[in-house]
């Protein structure tokens, strides 16, 4: 993990852009510490103060995210003083998109986390119906999380294409995908790999 995280390692130069040293083709991005890091409209688990800010690129039909959801979730909690952003990046299709549009409106009446986590706990692909019976077991009734989505939908909408061009510009190849302050983990990690990005992210 080492030697990924020093390859990849970023640098917030000159403008406050990201850039990687061995492709600064990134400085064309316009994607600045700030976006990243810090949209207003993005769901923040964790500490919301937190001194080091973790950015989590998902996808809820993910099998990798859905297993190390745990261990993510287990390492910001022992640290106490990180900022988790969670950005949904459906990339398995519709079903992916309706989940994230579902969870995102959640937020609206404040049970986002709520709901990720009843979904983060499926296995596989998902079907609507079985997105919509996760919902329901959790206590939600769908009818009102698609109200609240068609009521919110250009913010919601235009936050996840704001997620895939950020993905998409870090080059990111699938889910998950990580950004702890400016460096870059694409690929799975685990509690013990989190737990030393943000001890380096600190140093």
């Amino acid at each position: 993990m080492i030697d990924r995280r020093q390859l990849l390692r970023l640098s917030a130069v000159g403008s406050g852009l990201l850039v990687l040293p061995s492709a600064l083709a990134f400085a064309q991005t316009g994607l600045t510490v700030e976006a990243v890091l810090y949209d207003p409209e993005a769901p923040v688990l964790g500490n919301p103060d937190g001194d080091v800010t973790v950015v989590e690129y998902f996808d809820y039909q993910c099998p990798y995210c859905k297993k190390g959801h745990p261990g993510v979730m287990e390492a910001v909690r022992k640290d106490g003083n990180v900022r988790l952003v969670k950005k949904d990046w459906p990339i398995f299709g519709d079903v992916s998109v309706r989940a994230a549009r579902l969870v995102l409106a959640a937020g609206a009446s404040g049970r986002y986390e709520q709901a990720l986590e009843s979904l983060m706990a499926t296995e596989g692909k998902l079907a609507d119906a079985q997105v919509d019976a996760t919902l329901q077991g959790a206590g939600f009734t769908v009818a009102r999380l698609e109200e609240a989505y068609r009521a919110h939908a250009g913010r919601i909408d235009r936050l996840l294409a704001r997620n895939g061009g950020q993905a998409d510009a870090f080059g990111f190849r699938g889910t998950p995908s990580f950004v702890v302050q400016t460096t870059l983990y694409p690929g799975v990690m685990g509690e013990a790999d989190l737990t030393e990005a943000i001890a380096a992210a600190r140093s």
